[in-house]
């Protein structure tokens, strides 16, 4: 009897291992050729500048992983090189809309990413929700992305703008009365990124009891190049500091109208020289970006990682891949591979590719996934609500050249503002 229980085991643990074999013999012989990733990019219009740095990076952590002999895919138990299917939007949400749709329809991607910032991103929320294609979205922070009836979204790269801008609210609403910081003027140009912001920060400002007082708030169009009128409106509500929210270009041509008039504000804030440093160097000049406040971002901070390449060996990889200089290196270079180590974290945890399993691997690694970037974390909308960025200002050293103190919150600052602005 015993002889027949042992034999009876056996054969069941023999029937066991059988069938694991062959269910990994399955996964196995059903494995594509290769994993595609589908986005798109801009290398023309308003939004090259920021599009073309974070295309470069993903770009960069793909080559790495077939370098490698490809990602890691659970579904399959096994590496698949990465194809990547790319097409040129340039800048135009109406090209974006077809190139989305080609991607989910006709080239038939198994991952779904978007070009970068919240104008291109835009068009993608709606077509990837009514496909049930889950969206990576690498830098589109806007508020309407991210709805309880939309599980096909999750941001990769930067914090959604509904909290982005709470390290500056605060510092003008605590740290800038003491310095004499009591008017301020808010311009932005009125798309899903900035726009959000824009109310982010007054909603922040109301919240902490009103300690300033807005002295002129104005939306124009992203499409705004001459900030003349604009500026000496601002200047006619005498404030003692003033947020400008815009894009990459709406920064260089706001700064440079502020040079060509002689024109300096007390406090000045802007988003890009802290994001595109090297970028707003070359179009505004050293001197045009002395002493001014922006967010102090991942290509400037050694954060602690526990996936992929720490920041000295990513700026090392992207110089050495990069060597001619034609796309700057900056926070959006950052994004882009982030976004890559988050599809890559997910894949090896992901069961199949069907898009809501990827969509939990995805929200799996929330709180747990520590890169360049900082600590990977979303809320149930898919908003992230990790990867905020300090405030800070672009002080010169002795040679006029600048270089990122961190301000606020105290506990990341390592000086102190200089306020009112020499």
């Amino acid at each position: 009897m015993k002889g027949r229980m042992i034999g009876a085991f056996a054969g069941l643990a023999g029937l066991a291992a059988g069938g694991f074999a062959t269910a990994t013999a399955l996964r196995a012989q059903e494995a594509p050729t290769d994993i595609k990733i589908g986005t798109l990019y801009a290398s023309s219009g308003r939004y090259a500048s920021i599009s073309m740095p974070v295309h470069y990076g993903l770009k960069l952590w793909i080559d790495q992983k077939n370098a490698e002999g490809g990602m890691y895919v659970k579904a399959y138990d096994k590496k698949l090189p990465i194809k990547l299917v790319a097409y040129d939007d340039q800048s135009n949400t109406a090209t974006a809309a077809t190139l989305y749709n080609q991607l989910i329809t006709q080239d038939k991607v198994d991952l779904l990413v978007a070009d970068s910032g919240s104008v291109l991103t835009s068009v993608a929320v709606p077509i990837a929700r009514d496909r049930k294609m889950f969206l990576f979205d690498q830098t589109g922070t806007g508020a309407a992305f991210f709805t309880k009836d939309n599980p096909y979204i999750a941001l990769m790269s930067d914090p959604a703008s509904t909290i982005w801008p709470k390290p500056l609210a605060d510092f003008l609403s605590y740290d800038g009365p003491n310095l004499g910081i009591k008017r301020v003027a808010i311009l932005y140009a009125t798309n899903e990124f900035t726009g959000t912001q824009a109310n982010a920060v007054k909603k922040f400002l109301k919240d902490a009891g009103d300690k300033v007082e807005i002295v002129f708030d104005q939306g124009v169009p992203t499409e705004t190049s001459n900030y003349t009128v604009l500026i000496n409106n601002i200047r006619a509500a005498n404030p003692d500091a003033v947020l400008h929210l815009g894009y990459a270009p709406n920064d260089i041509a706001f700064l440079r109208n502020l040079q060509d008039n002689g024109i300096k504000f007390k406090m000045l804030f802007c988003i890009y020289p802290g994001l595109e440093t090297e970028l707003l160097e070359k179009n505004v000049g050293e001197k045009g970006l002395q002493y001014v406040y922006t967010y102090v971002p991942a290509s400037e901070i050694k954060y602690d990682v526990n996936f992929g390449m720490n920041l000295d060996q990513f700026k090392d990889a992207w110089k050495k891949k990069y060597t001619d200089g034609k796309v700057e290196f900056g926070f959006n270079s950052v994004a882009g591979y982030t976004t890559g180590l988050v599809m890559e974290k997910a894949m090896s945890v992901a069961t199949s590719m069907d898009q809501l399993e990827i969509r939990r691997a995805v929200f799996s690694l929330s709180g747990n996934l520590k890169t360049l970037d900082g600590t990977f974390a979303l809320d149930e909308t898919g908003g992230q609500t990790g990867e905020l960025m300090p405030l800070g200002q672009l002080v010169p050293d002795k040679d006029g050249h600048i270089h990122f103190v961190s301000l606020y919150p105290h506990e990341n600052a390592n000086g102190k503002p200089v306020y009112p602005r020499p």
